[in-house]
């Protein structure tokens, strides 16, 4: 199975927002991202994120896909939508010092999400019936699959770069993985 998993075009955020299941939405020239990408037309199967900036790009290449809710970036509950800036020392310094395990009020911590992230995963991947397929949704979850397929610490999944629009291509054989191709 080849797996393509593509990170949703820019963000319009001028005021550095803390966001993650916010609909932060794309940056206003857009469709002219859109433009830029290639997106194949033989998938067997395309899953979104139900966020809107990552269905916006599904529906402008008119694909027929469904959304999965383990596809959404990190909830980072109270902040959400806040000025990192503005998010008080007191609750955001336990985070920096242990993000894997802390989490905003109301939101989840990574592990949490790493949960989510990997049993969405590991049903897609036990998949028999499909060759190919799309994934459209965000960074965090496309770096805790990386994570999860070359099995490196936890800790260092903020040291791969995702970029907006581009696709980390994953073969899966019988079990055995590798990651072709990373920012196409």
């Amino acid at each position: 199975m080849e797996i393509h998993l593509i990170r949703h075009t820019a963000v319009e955020n001028p005021e550095n927002l803390c966001y993650g299941f916010a609909e932060m939405p794309l940056r206003k020239d857009y469709i002219e991202d859109f433009k830029t990408l290639n997106i194949d037309k033989d998938y067997d199967k395309i899953i979104s994120s139900p966020s809107k900036r990552c269905r916006l790009l599904a529906d402008y290449f008119t694909l027929d896909y469904h959304t999965d809710e383990r596809l959404r970036e990190m909830n980072f509950g109270s902040w959400e939508m806040k000025k990192w800036t503005d998010i008080p020392e007191e609750e955001i310094n336990p985070w920096y010092n242990d993000f894997i395990r802390v989490k905003a009020s109301g939101g989840e911590s990574l592990l949490e999400m790493q949960t989510r992230v990997l049993t969405f995963w590991q049903e897609l991947i036990q998949k028999k019936d499909i060759k190919k397929a799309l994934i459209i949704t965000h960074a965090g979850v496309i770096r805790l699959i990386i994570q999860s397929v070359l099995q490196f610490p936890l800790e260092n999944m903020f040291s791969i770069q995702i970029d907006y629009g581009k696709k980390v291509i994953i073969n899966v054989n019988e079990g055995i993985f590798s990651v072709k191709k990373v920012n196409v």
